[in-house]
């Protein structure tokens, strides 16, 4: 069963909307939270990446930060975590004092995969945290090394499967770790296929991107802003995106649903990046954060400069992001079990 948008999502089961209900109560009153400071920030405040620096999610953060420290008066600084699939520096963040000076840029990864796909987590996506905001949803692109495309005589995604299936095995597929987005895209490109790849797992986008310029991997479905310049650059041939719909980005790139056939039919798997607080944080605060994230998003340079990525900016209020991680969990669960992905 591939993915489907959040908007066509399947309805929530009684325990999720058991979640949902008790995260919605948190995003929203916070009973027995601390109270906001009332100077905050009045110190720097640490936005953790769980990644490689140089991938999706740090590209996001590091265009957020500036903007929050020009708007909060306090340098807003990023710190890169990395390890076991965002769960290094999501347990981080998680086990920080909830005083708002301690932020995760989480992602489907850490908050919409990661319960299904870890037999055991060391926190728990929904009751550890407070969503703040969705900064950014991005289309994943398929995409190979363009000189090794071009060599193998692969121009589209039907090249690539007829090749795949004439060489069983002797594809690898980088990911910027087991059970990201960027994993589960290209399993699911498998069960649908019956193409048979070797997964590569890295610790974060950057460095499988490297291995994938270099040649030494021969595929990757990476999100789209941190492969964007080296396709520019023409080093990475971009075989479709993994949205519903085409990219604004690259409007010339057809999905995958539209490249493959009907074995494809249905293929959608995007990621989306977050702002989350430690459980407790005071709602003043969270949603001052809220506030000035929205506010930077919507500023014509900052959404010109996403746009041109590839990704698109949201800036949801706290509970609209609540609900989209409660959907998210509904639906990644589901692509999980149909994959038989599972990581010890």
């Amino acid at each position: 069963m591939s993915p489907v948008p959040a908007s066509r999502a399947c309805p929530l089961s009684a325990r999720r909307r058991a979640w949902l209900g008790a995260a919605l109560l948190g995003a929203l009153a916070w009973p027995g939270a601390a109270l906001a400071e009332a100077n905050w920030p009045s110190r720097p405040v640490r936005i953790v990446v769980p990644f490689a620096a140089g991938g999706t999610t740090d590209i996001l953060a590091r265009a957020v930060a500036p903007e929050l420290s020009k708007a909060l008066g306090q340098p807003f600084v990023v710190d890169n975590r990395a390890g076991a699939g965002g769960n290094v520096g999501a347990e981080i963040v998680a086990r920080a004092p909830a005083d708002g000076y301690t932020l995760l840029m989480g992602t489907v990864g850490t908050h919409g995969i990661n319960r299904a796909l870890y037999p055991k987590l060391p926190f728990d996506p929904i009751q550890d945290f407070v969503p703040v905001t969705m900064v950014a949803a991005v289309p994943n692109v398929m995409e190979m090394n363009a000189e090794k495309a071009k060599q193998l005589g692969i121009d589209s995604v039907a090249s690539f499967i007829a090749k795949a299936k004439a060489n069983p095995g002797q594809f690898n597929m980088a990911s910027s770790g087991s059970g990201t987005s960027i994993h589960l895209a290209g399993e699911l490109f498998k069960r649908m296929t019956g193409v048979q790849m070797t997964h590569v797992p890295y610790k974060g986008s950057a460095p499988a991107l490297l291995d994938l310029v270099a040649g030494n991997a021969d595929v990757m479905f990476d999100n789209l802003p941190s492969s964007m310049q080296q396709i520019k650059a023409g080093k990475l041939k971009a075989l479709a995106v993994t949205s519903s719909q085409r990219s604004a980005a690259l409007p010339d790139v057809p999905t995958v649903e539209e490249a493959g056939g009907p074995a494809l039919k249905g293929f959608e798997a995007s990621s989306w990046f977050g702002l989350l607080a430690p459980a407790g944080t005071a709602a003043g605060t969270v949603q001052r954060l809220q506030q000035e994230v929205a506010r930077a998003l919507a500023s014509a340079d900052v959404k010109e400069k996403m746009l041109a990525q590839g990704a698109i900016p949201s800036g949801s209020t706290p509970a609209e992001f609540t609900q989209h991680i409660a959907r998210e969990h509904e639906k990644w669960a589901q692509v999980v079990k149909d994959s038989g992905a599972k990581v010890d």
